[in-house]
């Protein structure tokens, strides 16, 4: 398996790693990432990598068989040899854009205490698709009520839970769409305020800013009708 550094510690921006192995397609598979791999609505990291006389520019980070995270050059080139050292090289302007509008989705998720039945994360926007069947009479109040926990500056942290605690607890998983995995021996929580101020806790393997401030002003897109009981939420980073 990859270690997956960026779980970690999301605000690491370079490291040191080792090449382990090669994919068929030209990817590269590293004993540690800084890279996300896409998952959870949330797009794959890029940047760059670098060794003694290389480098090549990640477009991507996908996730493989046995846990390992793959590196997909841009373009095809001759890739560092297995047990190489290289310094990865996140893109970090990028990430951090989706570190906030995914830590602004799970408070959208409390503002909206539905269920949710997708999700999708980019640089400018995000959205979330709920279990409802009538639009929200006030769009102003969700707007409002979802900046007013931004500007609590809240604080963003990490606990680690068995399968079986979280078959105990099944009121943590909101996602009715993706279920978080099982089999690992453990269960990654994102915890949003802590003690009386704690506001979300949920299964999650994304990336996320350390405190609500760091979102910014969201801004209220779109509500659309996605199907009889179905409506699509859109947030806009400010």
């Amino acid at each position: 398996m990859t270690e997956t550094q960026f779980l970690q510690d999301a605000y690491l921006r370079e490291a040191e790693a080792t090449v382990v192995a090669h994919t068929p397609e030209g990817g590269i598979v590293l004993d540690r990432s800084i890279f996300y791999a896409t998952g959870g609505g949330q797009p794959g990291d890029n940047g760059r990598l670098e060794w003694s006389g290389g480098a090549l520019e990640v477009a991507t980070t996908v996730k493989a068989e046995r846990g390992q995270i793959v590196l997909v050059p841009a373009e095809p080139q001759p890739l560092p040899a297995v047990g190489t050292t290289v310094l990865q090289q996140l893109d970090w302007e990028r990430r951090h854009r989706h570190m906030r509008v995914h830590t602004a989705l799970h408070l959208l998720s409390v503002v909206l205490p539905l269920p949710v039945t997708g999700g999708q994360i980019s640089t400018e926007k995000g959205r979330l698709d709920f279990l409802m069947p009538e639009p929200p009479e006030d769009r102003d109040a969700i707007e409002e009520a979802l900046n007013a926990l931004i500007e609590r500056d809240l604080p963003v942290s990490q606990d680690w839970i068995t399968d079986a605690e979280l078959e105990a607890n099944p009121g943590l998983v909101k996602t009715m769409s993706v279920q978080p995995p099982r089999g690992a021996g453990r269960i990654r929580l994102v915890r949003i305020g802590a003690g009386e101020d704690q506001v979300d806790l949920q299964p999650c393997g994304g990336t996320h800013v350390a405190r609500t401030a760091e979102i910014g002003r969201i801004r209220l897109g779109k509500i659309e009708n996605k199907g009889k009981q179905n409506r699509r939420v859109n947030i806009h980073l400010d």
